[in-house]
This record gives C-alpha cells, sequence and structure tokens, in this order.
C-alpha cells in the first residue's frame, strides 16, 4: 500500500470516528433536553383560588386534584389552604398536585342526631350542609337497631375542621362491631357503663370516685336540678363523640 493511500485511509477513519462522535454528542443532547424538558418545578398555590390553581398546574403540564375541604377563618372560601408537593419541589409533567380547599369560616350549626335513625341523621346533617364521616357500629341492646348514640364532633360544635360528623350507630347484640364512638356516658351506672364497655372489648381503668356538686337552692325562677345518685357517672374521657379502640384507655369518674 502506498503512502498516499495510508494518508487517505487514515483521514477517511479520522472523518468517520468524528461523525459518529456528533452524532453521540448530539444523541446525549437530545436525550438530556428530553429528560430536563419533562421535569416541572412545583409553583405556590396557596391563596389562590381554585380555578386559578387548576389553570397554573395545567400550563405547566400537571394535574390538580382537591383532595380536601376544611373550614378556615383565615383563608376566603374557594382558596387554596395547603398543597402536595411542596412548592419548589421538581416533578415530571403529569405528576398529580394535591391540594385542600378553604370552605372559609364555619357557619353551620351542627345538628345534634343523637337518638335518631342514622338515615334521619344522615338527611339532617345534609341539610345543614355537613356529611356523614365514619358510621361506625357497636352493640347496645338498650337502643333500637340503627339508632345514633354519639356523634363528634358534638351538637352545636363551633371552630370544627372539616364538614364532616362521625357517628356512632346501635347495633344488636350479636353484630360484629366495625369501630367505635365514645358514647355519652355520664348519668349511666358506673357498674353498667364497665360492663357494657368491657363486652365490646374496651379497656376500662379502674373508676375513680369523687364529690358530685350539689346544685345551689338560689337559682330564683329556675327549676332545681335532680341529686346526682351515688354510682353514677360525673365525667368521663375520651369525652363522647371521640374515636375510641381497643388500645384507648377509657377513664370514669362517678358520684359518691
Amino acid at each position: 500500500m502506498s503512502r498516499s493511500l495510508i494518508i487517505r485511509f487514515f483521514r477517511m477513519a479520522s472523518v468517520v470516528m468524528l461523525l459518529v462522535a456528533v452524532a453521540l454528542l448530539s444523541a446525549i443532547t437530545t436525550m438530556h433536553f428530553a429528560i430536563h424538558g419533562a421535569e416541572v418545578k412545583i409553583p405556590s398555590l396557596k391563596g389562590m383560588t381554585v380555578a386559578e390553581a387548576r389553570s397554573q398546574a395545567a400550563g405547566m403540564g400537571l394535574n390538580l386534584d382537591v383532595d380536601n375541604r376544611y373550614y378556615s377563618s383565615d383563608v376566603a372560601a374557594g382558596h387554596i389552604l395547603t398543597q402536595s408537593p411542596a412548592p419548589g419541589s421538581v416533578v415530571r409533567r403529569e405528576w398529580h398536585v394535591r391540594v385542600a380547599e378553604s370552605l372559609g369560616p364555619q357557619k353551620v350549626d351542627v345538628p345534634d342526631t343523637v337518638g335518631t335513625d342514622a338515615r334521619v341523621a344522615a338527611l339532617r346533617l345534609r341539610r345543614a350542609g355537613l356529611e356523614v364521616g365514619v358510621a361506625a357500629k357497636m352493640p347496645w341492646p338498650d337502643a333500637q337497631d340503627g339508632t345514633v348514640l354519639a356523634q363528634d364532633p358534638p351538637p352545636h360544635s363551633q371552630g370544627i375542621a372539616q364538614p364532616s360528623v362521625n357517628i356512632l350507630v346501635a347495633a344488636p347484640d350479636n353484630a360484629e362491631p366495625d369501630g367505635y364512638v365514645m358514647p355519652d356516658l355520664v348519668g349511666t351506672p358506673v357498674v353498667a357503663a364497665q360492663a357494657m364497655l368491657s363486652r365490646v372489648g374496651l379497656n376500662v381503668d379502674t373508676p375513680t370516685f369523687a364529690e358530685a356538686a350539689i346544685p345551689s337552692v338560689n337559682v330564683g325562677s329556675q327549676s332545681l336540678a335532680p341529686p346526682v345518685p351515688p354510682g353514677s357517672i360525673i365525667s368521663q374521657q375520651p369525652t363522647a363523640g371521640s374515636r375510641v379502640d381497643q388500645a384507648t384507655i377509657i377513664r370514669l369518674t362517678a358520684a359518691k
């Protein structure tokens, strides 16, 4: 092979290698822009209306999901309270951003559903602009099946977080409980309350006894309150309407 052919061969090889290098660099650059072009930095949506936040998210290739709604005295109704992921997080396009919407200050009065049928309670709550949250059942021999025994939050509560009310519904003695909302035991004989709570598998601490408050006789036109019978419950912890399970220690205080 002549010297000129060797030089020509190396020149062609150099050109081929240069073209391969350019192609690889172009592929790497294209991949880099493709990857980083699909990434988005999450904007701050707090304080925006849901419509504004949805529009901004869509413009960035993101999806907006309203997961929860809460009452708030600080953020106007229809505006974003919280978001996840946090502002500044880098995610891929088509990511779902979850937000909580403000309902504004609480304006509804929580109705009293205790003693009503669960279906009537649900209708009463809906009429007040509220929803039924958890509807747990508990065997309760002294109430008709389906009767609401307790609710959380209690009637006429102020400063509640969500527009939902959890209810505890009476079930037959042989029913399997699926959860518990603490009933109002004040006024119930402590022995009966202990037996009922133990029967459904709840952990009851040894009751304490205290002097019951004696109503004043100087009540003007108000009727006198009847005396508290000894042995009846005058306070309980957790309070009525609280969520309880087998790990909860229930403490009862009865009148001496």
